[in-house]
């Protein structure tokens, strides 16, 4: 029988001299703390990962994974897999998306936009007192949407409609109680 291509030392085996990585599965400094389930499976996964992107042979993943379930001890664990990275290697991506071929990103809506709208539509229940914020907030919204690009000019639109309609109602109301008064007095 043919000697394997690897050293005759095993990948678990602790090299003198050589720092070994940090775990995910257990603090550096407790190697002789006891594994629990958890800690055989997540050295199992990062064993397969090093198997599925041919770091190791089939016996070798075998022998390993065996040794991972009999492992007492999380410095057990962490020498199974020293010499693997933690889970699988990214990829880098072959072939990306142009820029021009991905879907241009939507402008945000302007919020003072969405005040002037509600306030708008909060002068029908508050009999318009909140008309000269919608107005406020309707001109100063298309004065930042000209300038940032941002969407919502039905939005402020409607809360100036809304807010000059009202304002318009509760002057027409002041101007025909101030005639009356005259006329009354």
């Amino acid at each position: 029988m043919s000697q394997p291509p690897y050293p005759s030392w095993q990948p678990w085996q602790q090299q003198p001299g050589v720092p070994q990585p940090w775990q995910p599965w257990g603090p550096q400094n407790a190697p002789s703390m006891l594994a629990s389930h958890a800690d055989r499976e997540r050295a199992v996964d990062v064993l397969r990962a090093g198997y599925g992107e041919g770091r190791m042979e089939q016996q070798e993943f075998e022998r390993r994974v065996a040794r991972a379930y009999a492992a007492r001890t999380v410095g057990e664990l962490a020498l199974l897999v020293a010499d693997l990275p933690q889970g699988p290697a990214p990829h880098p991506v072959a072939h990306p998306v142009p820029p021009a071929f991905l879907p241009a990103p939507r402008p945000r809506v302007n919020g003072k936009a969405v005040a002037s709208a509600v306030c708008g539509g909060l002068c029908l229940l508050t009999f318009g007192l909140t008309g000269i914020p919608a107005v406020v907030l309707g001109h100063a919204a298309r004065a930042e949407m000209a300038r940032t690009g941002e969407e919502g000019d039905a939005l402020a639109l409607t809360g100036l409609a809304l807010g000059w309609l009202s304002n318009a109602a509760w002057a027409v109301l002041l101007i025909l109680s101030f005639v009356l008064a005259l006329v009354a007095a």
